[in-house]
């Protein structure tokens, strides 16, 4: 735990140690050095406002590794000239939190310096944990700034929550991504020019990163070192690949590959290859594709080619969807996968794709007509004098649960849209579809 006096009374960034990691000597230190984010950094944004105002406050700062949680929070206490103290989740517990919270009091009693406490995961505190802070961020002992990786609104207590600003941080864009880079290969605090990048080196460099800064840094720091270490002053893409051991992927996310390579995976899903469909997704995900597209496509594919024939993909599908919302990347590429595997290895069926794409096909083409009067709303006042609902049968007072009935306009009276397969579950639905057709369309 940092100690509120063991820094020097002097404000201002401390000095670059030149042994610590990349990532941490590049580290902005002011909120015109932050990459991205301008949702929060812009010129009115709600973040600067409230830094440039030197306002007492209380975030909670929501999103991926390495979009600039700890980044904002140091920033935000150099640019207010508060004591800056950070405690992480997982191994600090209510005794260390009222500590710095007894040593904040003393500090803005005695020298009149407010305190900001940065707690870092701060969704692995318990409900015990997270309540020790209510009175001091109440009474503005301390301005809380709350990092999380998962949704906050699920993770930390809503009394936190009342007394502080959610901000939403976003992955960086690859753009962002080049800029931190670039920065980083020429800053004296950095690389200070000792190599410089290939155009391909660069663009791994932003795949591999998937939004995430810190990422990228440590990779450039890798392959930075192992070039030197071979006597080069340019790194290149074999180099970057063998310091940082993963293959570059490639594909552009922004050109034909993108869609070629969604395309096999649906393909290979199709066709029950699973070995394949799981290579497919291997090489989006590495090439940092948006696990949200990923997810998107498996739910398509999860109607579209199987159906009924298994309906728990569906379920599987939307539940990957969620996970991966809900935890994110890189942990997200495991419901990814399990929600593949079970796609791929499913009963196929696009009998469902099918029987929708015929019956929007006779709509489009006119087939259609009045609905039955026995089916027509009955609620209102008027509608019997109409005889809507007269003829109406009610299912559920018969034994069976299905009557004799017409539910189809006249001129779809006997037509077939879902027919299904033989395949999975859908064996067991043709059975009773056919059962049922015939005591709905009896005596018609």
């Amino acid at each position: 735990m940092s100690s509120l006096f063991d820094a020097p009374e002097e404000t201002g960034p401390a000095p670059v140690d030149p042994g610590a990691p990349l990532a941490v000597r590049m580290r902005p230190r002011s909120l015109d050095e932050v990459v991205g984010q301008q949702h929060l950094l812009g010129p009115r944004a709600p973040l600067r406002r409230l830094v440039e105002s030197d306002e007492p406050m209380s975030l909670v700062l929501y999103g991926p590794p390495g979009t600039g949680k700890t980044t904002l929070a140091h920033v935000i206490s150099l640019a207010t000239k508060r004591q800056f103290v950070q405690l992480s989740a997982l191994d600090a517990g209510v005794k260390e939190v009222r500590a710095v919270i007894t040593a904040a009091k003393r500090e803005l009693t005695y020298a009149g310096r407010r305190t900001v406490l940065f707690i870092d995961e701060v969704h692995r505190f318990s409900k015990t944990q997270q309540d020790s802070l209510l009175s001091a961020v109440e009474d503005r002992i301390v301005s809380l700034i709350a990092a999380t990786t998962e949704n906050p609104f699920f993770s930390v207590v809503s009394p936190l929550l009342s007394r502080s600003l959610v901000l939403s941080l976003q992955p960086l864009s690859d753009d962002d991504i080049r800029a931190v880079l670039r920065r980083a290969l020429t800053s004296d605090r950095g690389l200070d020019g000792a190599v410089t990048l290939t155009e391909e080196a660069e663009e791994h460099l932003v795949r591999v990163a998937g939004g995430d800064a810190r990422k990228a840094l440590t990779a450039l720091e890798s392959g930075a070192g192992a070039a030197r270490a071979a006597g080069a002053d340019v790194l290149d893409l074999a180099t970057l690949e063998t310091a940082v051991a993963q293959a570059a992927v490639r594909y552009d996310r922004q050109g034909d590959q993108h869609y070629d390579v969604a395309s096999a995976l649906i393909k290979s899903i199709r066709g029950s290859d699973v070995d394949a469909a799981l290579h497919y997704l291997a090489r989006m995900v590495e090439a940092g594709e948006d696990p949200r597209f990923i997810a998107r496509r498996l739910v398509i594919s999860a109607s579209e080619d199987i159906g009924m024939a298994d309906p728990t993909a569906l379920l599987t599908a939307v539940a990957a969807a969620d996970a991966v919302a809900f935890i994110g990347m890189p942990e997200g590429h495991f419901p990814l996968a399990q929600a593949v595997v079970h796609l791929a290895t499913a009963p196929k069926s696009n009998a469902v794709t099918v029987a929708l794409s015929e019956s929007v096909a006779d709509v489009r083409a006119g087939l259609a007509g009045p609905v039955p009067p026995g089916l027509r709303d009955a609620h209102y006042a008027g509608a019997k004098k109409l005889g809507h609902g007269a003829t109406y049968v009610y299912p559920h007072a018969h034994p069976d649960g299905v009557v004799p009935q017409q539910y189809p306009p006249d001129a779809l009276v006997g037509k077939d849209y879902y027919r299904p397969t033989g395949r999975g579950v859908e064996a067991r639905l043709g059975e009773r579809l056919a059962k049922l057709r015939a005591i709905v369309r009896r005596g018609r």
